[in-house]
């Protein structure tokens, strides 16, 4: 079991992300830009084997405007060293990785364009992982998109999109999660019938519809992830208390993710924490998984 956090790490002393504005565009600032946010990855990796943090997802901001028409910069060949040296750095530390689109990646849009830019950005970010020498484990997720007043047409749309206009490049690293008020596990279930897309749980949007039993809902979507896609990927949080409902929580609560763990008692899967302050929590929560296992053992 891995536990990592997503994109930023606020320990190193610096900005871990870097990004242009399109209107300040050029190959020569998206260059630089480049060489920092690479370096900026490097830094974050080595913090976190250091800190015994095997889990991570990179910012699919990492290769600013990769799938904008006006981006024609040679990245792979010129960053070929660097990208060697990560990837290197983890494979060699077992770290697992994934990549989560912005919102505006919807592969079930009735608009075409949409789904055409959509499939650009998911072929840019299976080409940076392809890049970095990452097998089938290392995944794309996103959610099944937007209802459009129509949700059985947009699950429909989802599966056409999927089936017909995806390369299997795409189709080999792409994961589904529930989310919070669309698209439940079950929707996401009945897609992996369909065609076998495995499905990442999410514990926060599960506890947003009040739906499914933790531990019966992450035996499910296990049996959605065959061997070359490695094992379940969870994604944890817990409500922001007096906040919004479905706002991640600022810092881990220490007894509900206990409660978390003694619930999923027996079961493997990474865990990815959503929570405000990243890699605070994902450090606490590796020392409470440790002192659980101890105790257990």
């Amino acid at each position: 079991m891995k536990i990592g956090y997503p994109c930023i790490n606020q320990s190193i002393g610096k900005k871990s992300i870097s990004t242009l504005r399109l209107r300040s565009y050029s190959e020569a600032k998206v260059k630089e830009c480049i060489e920092y946010n690479l370096n900026c990855l490097h830094e974050i990796l080595c913090y976190n084997v250091d800190h015994g943090l095997y889990f991570f997802r990179i910012s699919s901001d990492i290769i600013p405007f990769a799938s904008h028409p006006i981006f024609q910069f040679q990245w792979k060949d010129i960053f070929s060293k660097q990208l060697n040296q990560l990837g290197h750095l983890i494979k060699e530390n077992d770290i697992r990785i994934t990549m989560h689109p912005d919102q505006f990646v919807l592969i079930n849009s009735p608009n075409p364009s949409i789904i055409d830019n959509s499939i650009k950005e998911l072929d840019y970010q299976s080409g940076f992982l392809d890049e970095l020498g990452l097998g089938s484990t290392a995944k794309i997720q996103i959610h099944v998109g937007g209802v459009y007043q129509n949700k059985e047409e947009s699950i429909k749309r989802f599966i056409k999109t999927y089936t017909t206009s995806l390369s299997n490049k795409i189709k080999s690293r792409l994961v589904i999660e529930n989310d919070d008020f669309r698209f439940d596990l079950r929707d996401c279930l009945r897609i992996n019938k369909e065609i076998g897309i495995p499905v990442i749980f999410d514990t926060l949007h599960n506890e947003c519809l009040g739906q499914n039993q933790v531990g019966d809902a992450i035996k499910l979507a296990a049996q959605t992830w065959n061997r070359e896609d490695g094992i379940l990927m969870v994604d944890y949080s817990h409500q922001e208390p007096n906040s919004r409902k479905g706002k991640h929580s600022n810092t881990l609560n220490h007894d509900l993710f206990e409660k978390f763990i003694s619930n999923t008692k027996g079961l493997d899967f990474d865990i990815m924490l959503e929570i405000k302050d990243k890699e605070k929590s994902a450090t606490q929560a590796r020392l409470l998984l440790d002192r659980i296992k101890t105790k257990h053992n």
